[in-house]
């Protein structure tokens, strides 16, 4: 592993040093240190939880889903998809070309998929609810549940460079250039909707687009 990580105690595999270096030229310095505070987050969480690495999970299979996991707002991972289904699609392609087994590519595609869907992670295997629980916590936990000085060390590696701010502007930019990127209701959506102003449909009117005269009274029933 890189140098200036060595302190961070990442992974020490060839595949984990293959992932860092990817994302590090995929994306910007504010996402990609977030994705690694990701990691050192779900881990430390994982812990609180008694979750012990390599041993109730596969500490390499967590770093790939964390390192991976906002791949999908880099200008290569910009598909046609909400932004963590193309970052899923990305990892996985990535990984293929390492020699990654389906069996544990799925697990990461999990991961980076449903980082954003909290409630559906946590029920799934630790390398799956750790991307999630860390991805949350460096966006809105905050030190005071740290160790004492944890978190200074952590930014002095990995400073924050105004991550939330960053994600964000990333996350619209893309829907902004690219609107079915963000359906409504969606978290990227509900940010362009706090950007522009703009109006969802309510349920009823979903409702009466779809054909089915599930509000006409005069339909059968």
């Amino acid at each position: 592993m890189s140098a200036e990580y060595s302190e961070l105690g990442l992974p020490p595999t060839d595949l984990a040093h293959a992932a860092l270096r990817r994302a590090k030229t995929l994306l910007p310095t504010a996402i990609f240190n977030h994705s690694l505070r990701t990691y050192l987050y779900g881990r430390l969480l994982g812990e609180r939880r008694g979750l012990r690495p390599d041993r109730d999970y596969d500490d390499e299979l967590l770093f790939l889903g964390c390192v991976l996991h906002d791949c999908g707002l880099s200008d290569e991972g910009d598909g046609d998809q909400r932004f963590e289904l193309d970052g899923a699609d990305l990892a996985v392609r990535f990984l293929a070309e390492q020699g990654v087994p389906p069996d544990r590519t799925d697990v990461v595609w999990d991961a980076v998929a449903l980082h954003l869907d909290r409630e559906v992670a946590l029920r799934k295997r630790p390398e799956i609810a750790l991307v999630a629980l860390g991805a949350g916590f460096d966006l809105g936990g905050g030190p005071a549940a740290l160790p004492d000085g944890y978190a200074d060390r952590v930014h002095r590696a990995l400073p924050r460079l105004r991550a939330a701010a960053v994600l964000h502007d990333r996350i619209v930019g893309q829907a902004l250039e690219k609107p079915h990127k963000a359906p409504p209701f969606t978290l990227a959506g509900e940010l362009v909707r706090q950007a522009t102003g703009r109006t969802w449909p309510a349920w009823e009117q979903l409702a009466r687009s779809s054909g089915w005269n599930d509000y006409d009274e005069t339909a059968p029933a």
